[in-house]
């Protein structure tokens, strides 16, 4: 019996998957055999790449309508379809949102809400119109379910994504699956801007059950999984990967049971 995860022939675009958790991502399916596809504003100096397979690179903005539409012809141009959207763009630097200005906060919810609206509408008006549809998964954040201090704009949006993902997902059924997958904490190249250094890292990783951060293969394979036939039914859903989440707080500060 096959595993379900053979991606031969499908083509994968994996936004902002030159680097960080979309670089994860765009391995993991080019290690399933897919023909991937990683988009960003500036060709990266090395593309993904397992073995002798490589990614393609498509300069794009998710932020201008115009280039996304540039982007989807170009698809349409030399692959003919599109099998998987991973809508991963995004992000935020740290700030206060007492600090941050209106400006900050209208572009933090632009990049991670209204550009993957925007590239999923795109994808699947070309899904809809090619024989066994297609699949899109936006990639998620911890930071759409608990408090996110120091980035409120961008946990904000990202659980406007959660609730997108349901919604798109009956409107474009039965053709088009769409989903999300959530990732906890994840340990990219960026990770000392956020954590300090490796001792850093390694105290955060040592609060999560796990007992370390997610890596972005561990994304990747997750995304690799509910886009194949084995997640045939998984559609308007949210997969969560924190390692077993965070440890309470009180349990730290309870001394019941010292």
């Amino acid at each position: 019996m096959g595993t379900g995860l053979d991606f031969e022939g499908k083509v994968v675009l994996v936004t902002g998957g030159a680097k960080g958790v979309g670089l994860g991502i765009a391995r993991s399916f080019l290690a399933a055999g897919a023909r991937v596809i990683v988009c960003g504003r500036n060709e990266p100096e090395a593309l993904p790449a397992v073995g002798t397979a490589q990614a393609e690179f498509i300069a794009a903005d998710v932020r201008d309508y115009e280039s996304l539409q540039a982007l989807f012809a170009a698809i349409r141009e030399r692959h003919g379809r599109l099998d998987v959207l991973v809508n991963n763009a995004g992000g935020a630097p740290f700030a206060l949102a007492d600090k941050a200005s209106p400006r900050f906060h209208e572009g933090i919810i632009r990049l991670n809400l209204i550009a993957p609206l925007n590239v999923a509408q795109l994808a699947n008006a070309m899904m809809q119109d090619q024989d066994g549809g297609g699949v899109i998964v936006f990639i998620g954040s911890i930071s759409a379910l608990r408090a996110s201090p120091g980035t409120a704009a961008y946990g904000a949006a990202k659980a406007a994504v959660l609730s997108l993902a349901q919604s798109l997902a009956v409107e474009w059924a039965p053709k088009v699956r769409v989903v999300a997958v959530s990732p906890g904490l994840v340990q990219t190249e960026q990770s000392h801007l956020h954590y300090g250094d490796e001792a850093g890292i390694a105290a955060v990783g040592a609060t999560i059950p796990a007992g370390r951060l997610a890596s972005p293969e561990d994304i990747g394979n997750a995304c690799v999984f509910i886009a194949s036939p084995l997640a045939a039914y998984a559609s308007g859903c949210n997969l969560l990967l924190n390692g077993g989440g965070e440890r309470p707080a009180f349990l730290a500060a309870a001394a019941a049971h010292d």
